[in-house]
């Protein structure tokens, strides 16, 4: 009776391992595909509280998980059929990994690092799928948290700045490239005013602390202030216009359109301002009224920033120092500092608290253009710049930041919220993010080609008093658009 060799009942093992964990593998397919069905089905036919969209959206990503690990199993079984096989063919040569016998040191490296690539390998596969689901989970979170109102469509080129104001009736205030400024209904989405006596882009706006004045800053070399007297309309009960994820509106091409929008054409119009500003020499980036509206500060391109007073129209200092173009100018809302930023990577705050002494501090924290430079109402100053960092600053010891939040994209103007102290900060990618004062993300503002900014967002504007709207952004894509921010859930999720 032949007697078979050791090799070939090796051999043979082998094939039928293999075999079997080809029919475990296949029997493991049939079963969990089906599963997602069933249980969708089970629980479709479960009583339930929850909203069917919400619904819809947890039954697709605990299908999306039961996948994902699905997948993770079926290599996982790969992976122990290859090691298996490796110690079949070392058993065959005489050696073995379990039985420790690995005297000779070439195989013994051979085995170990085999067996490391494939942890390895296992170990990468997990963390890219558990990461793609966190990933799902936080995008769900955020659009639940943060959610689209109202959108403000009218002015025929890009917006820079968005503005609340900060006396009844509140109002929200838009400055564009198209050489205006407009005034809309917050609740209606309404232009309400609109003012044309620029000769150049309208690059901010900004309301008086206590009267319905505003101030804009214009690439004509000028900054105007003007009166407005504004009626709300009354609101007419209509269909919800907020945007849900489940919406199957494609707005690629909306940008493309001649956005005159929502009867902008019909707004009041203001052509002449009460007092011109003019002692600057090149585009006026930006202006703020310096705490009891009695003086104002303009920012420019001629590298100076210049204080006036309202009341005479005449120049009381002219700020210089930046080496280069300013980007943008802000008031302390109850002490009399002004901080500028500039292209020359640094910004500078100035001291106007003792009228008899000027001080200036420079802070060189950056290392590239200084976007904005926006204070809090504690001793803090928030600095974004081109360089993907935002930094916050105490103002108490600004030798080195106390948080920096790097991001994957270059930040325009940023806004603090007053109550909850919460960062907005506006991409030049779309995005919009929403960091604490230390430093932690707390969400990102939904944007597909149904919600959100279809380009680069320049400016955000916290408002504390309107409870429809919480945050305003405005971008190069012609509109401004009203956010919902569910604070305690924002935190709460913190």
């Amino acid at each position: 009776m032949p007697v078979e060799s050791g090799t070939s009942s090796a051999a043979r093992q082998a094939k039928q391992k293999r075999k079997s964990h080809s029919l475990s593998i296949r029997r493991t397919n049939s079963t969990e595909q089906d599963r997602p069905a069933m249980q969708r089905d089970v629980l479709e036919g479960q009583d339930s509280k929850l909203p069917s969209a919400v619904r819809h959206n947890l039954l697709e990503l605990f299908g999306q998980i039961e996948r994902e690990f699905e997948n993770l199993y079926i290599e996982n079984v790969e992976l122990r059929r290859e090691i298996d096989t490796l110690n079949e063919r070392l058993t065959a040569e005489g050696q073995t990994i379990d039985g420790g016998d690995l005297s000779r040191g070439p195989l013994k490296a051979k085995a170990s690092h085999s067996t490391s690539q494939l942890s390895q390998k296992l170990k990468t596969t997990y963390k890219a799928s558990t990461s793609k689901i966190v990933s799902s989970f936080k995008t769900t979170t955020s659009r639940a948290v943060c959610q689209l109102v109202k959108e403000y469509v009218g002015h025929r080129d890009g917006i820079w700045d968005v503005r609340v104001t900060r006396t009844q009736p509140i109002v929200l205030g838009t400055a564009s490239a198209d050489h205006t400024a407009m005034l809309w209904s917050i609740e209606t989405g309404k232009c309400l005013l609109k003012y044309v006596g620029h000769a150049g882009s309208v690059n901010s706006i900004k309301f008086h602390p206590t009267e319905q004045v505003a101030l804009t800053a214009s690439g004509d070399q000028t900054a105007h202030i003007w009166r407005f007297m504004v009626q709300l309309p009354t609101p007419q009960p209509t269909a919800d216009t907020s945007l849900s994820v489940d919406d199957e509106i494609d707005f690629s091409d909306k940008d493309e359109a001649d956005c005159d929008g929502d009867g902008s054409s019909e707004c009041p119009t203001i052509r002449v301002p009460s007092t011109t500003l003019k002692s600057h020499q090149g585009v006026v980036i930006a202006a703020d009224w310096l705490v009891g509206g009695k003086q104002v500060v303009t920012a420019s391109w001629d590298r100076a920033a210049n204080l006036y007073d309202v009341e005479t129209s005449e120049l009381v200092h002219s700020l210089t120092g930046h080496d280069q173009e300013l980007t943008h100018c802000c008031t302390h809302p109850t002490q009399r500092l002004v901080v500028t930023s500039s292209r020359d990577t640094t910004f500078r705050l100035w001291d106007f608290r003792d009228p008899s002494i000027h001080s200036v501090n420079v802070f060189q924290g950056h290392t590239d253009t200084v976007t904005s430079a926006v204070f809090t109402v504690g001793d803090n100053v928030v600095s974004g710049s081109d360089d993907r960092t935002v930094k916050v600053w105490d103002l108490k010891n600004m030798r080195s930041p106390i948080a920096t939040i790097r991001t994957d994209s270059a930040v325009n103007r940023i806004s603090v919220s007053v109550s909850q102290r919460i960062i907005a900060l506006p991409h030049d990618n779309r995005q919009v993010r929403l960091f604490d004062m230390s430093g932690v993300r707390l969400a990102r503002l939904p944007r597909s080609n149904r919600q959100g900014h279809r380009r680069m967002v320049c400016c955000s504007a916290w408002s504390e008093d309107n409870p429809t709207c919480n945050l305003f952004t405005c971008g190069f894509d012609r509109q401004a658009i009203g956010w919902n921010i569910n604070i305690p859930a924002l935190l709460q999720e913190k």
